[in-house]
């Protein structure tokens, strides 16, 4: 047994030193001025309650194995106080129908039979064109993920030429991933956390002048490498394929992919087009939003035990 630990000492020092050789520290900056309506001195006392560390610091210097825990971005990140849309959100009001919330169970409950098969903790959510939902399903995706116990997730918004996820959780949208991009913010200060537990956004952050760019700057990747051990499930909303090619790039940072298409809405050759171009990047499937329901033994049956589980009270 000695050798066994000693050989896991000594793997897990090779590691973080590999980590902290490749770690992308941006070039240091002059001091900006600060923008705070309070002053320097509204500044400073901002810094004080949210410990942020400085960008030109390592991260791997205050964490030496080189990923971060659950428990240390929990504490640390920041708690705006989310307002859920109720509109947006499946989980949040009980007048949702109850077949809406076991679609999504449903989905999870798919997600981990491939899981079992296959590597999969960070899942990319997308969709040939936009206004098809794929921020509503990959929002809602992660809130049935949190609510199975002591699950943690962490929905990123990969977006950053139209950011709404955070829309979806009423949570404000910077810092977030393009502050991090840009080497502004480390990765805990770009984190926040709200209800339900366990539960953590990030969001798109500030606008940027060049997605595409920033997304392929190698820091998204090291990104998801030091926090995937932190969660169980990453789920990360990503432009529509068709317009631009962020989707495609952030693809082969993921496990796998899911495409959503809006029923009655997306043409057929836009939705086959949109597969293809993720041939060979881990297509897991296809969710249809915005079906018609129908009067079929299923709506029936989602009906009757929606109704028998508000009996119970």
């Amino acid at each position: 047994m000695s050798r066994i630990h000693e050989a896991l000492k000594k793997a897990e020092k090779e590691r973080a030193t590999i980590l902290s050789n490749n770690d992308l520290a941006p070039a240091p900056r002059s001091p900006a001025p600060a923008r705070s309506s309070g002053g320097s001195r509204g500044t400073a006392i901002a810094r004080a309650e949210t410990e942020v560390i400085e960008p030109q610091q390592s991260v791997a210097a205050v964490y030496p194995s080189g990923f971060l825990q659950f428990e240390d971005i929990w504490n640390r990140c920041s708690q705006p106080g989310w307002h859920v849309d109720p509109a947006q959100s499946a989980f949040s009001s009980p007048d949702v129908p109850v077949s809406i919330t076991e679609q999504f169970r449903t989905l999870r409950s798919r997600l981990y039979q491939i899981r079992d098969k296959q590597p999969l903790s960070t899942l990319l959510v997308t969709s040939a064109l936009p206004a098809e939902g794929k921020t509503f399903i990959a929002s809602n995706l992660a809130q049935a993920m949190v609510r199975q116990q002591d699950k943690r997730v962490l929905l990123i918004d990969a977006d950053l030429r139209c950011s709404r996820l955070h829309n979806t959780l009423g949570a404000p949208l910077s810092p977030g991933l393009s502050d991090y991009l840009l080497g502004k913010v480390d990765e805990v200060t770009a984190i926040q956390r709200g209800v339900p537990e366990h539960l953590c956004l990030m969001a798109g952050g500030n606008e940027a002048a060049n997605p595409s760019e920033l997304l392929q700057n190698g820091r998204f990747k090291l990104l998801l490498d030091r926090l995937q051990s932190a969660f169980d499930w990453i789920i990360i909303d990503s432009p529509p394929t068709i317009p631009v090619s962020d989707s495609l790039l952030l693809a082969d940072m993921c496990d796998g992919v899911l495409m959503v298409v809006r029923a009655a809405y997306t043409a057929y050759d836009a939705a086959q087009k949109s597969c293809q171009e993720f041939h060979g990047k881990n297509l897991l499937g296809v969710v249809l939003n915005r079906a018609e329901d129908t009067k079929a033994y299923g709506a029936y049956y989602y009906h009757y035990y929606g109704k028998k589980e508000t009996d119970k009270g």
